[in-house]
């Protein structure tokens, strides 16, 4: 299935305004944001959350499949899905991400 099919699945995000990708020691490495151009990420991250409780290897190997087409152009140019490409250094690395949700209205958890 292509990227745009696998969302239809997925979780609504309508709640989020935010997630923070924080690495083991509590620190911020990545901010998506509930804006144009990051909704489908936003939506798969979290659903990724949900699902594995962190973005964990396993978490970043699903997310690749579900990305679809997007992975293989991600992975013929790097540093063009930067979201992409964040799940396979996670992959490789196995060093997990914790997710923290910013709600619509402010409230973070």
């Amino acid at each position: 299935m292509a990227f745009a099919d696998n969302l239809k699945h997925l979780p609504g995000v309508s709640h989020l305004s935010a997630l923070q990708l924080l690495d083991a020691d509590g620190k911020v490495v990545a901010t998506i944001e509930h804006k144009q151009g990051q909704i489908g990420s936003l939506t798969l991250y979290n659903h990724l959350a949900q699902t594995y409780g962190s973005i964990t290897p396993d978490a970043a190997r699903k997310g690749l499949e579900l990305y679809a087409e997007h992975t293989e152009d991600a992975r013929a140019n790097p540093g063009k899905h930067p979201n992409i490409d964040r799940l396979f250094a996670l992959e490789a690395s196995g060093n997990p991400l914790r997710v923290k949700h910013v709600f619509v209205g402010g409230q973070a958890e």
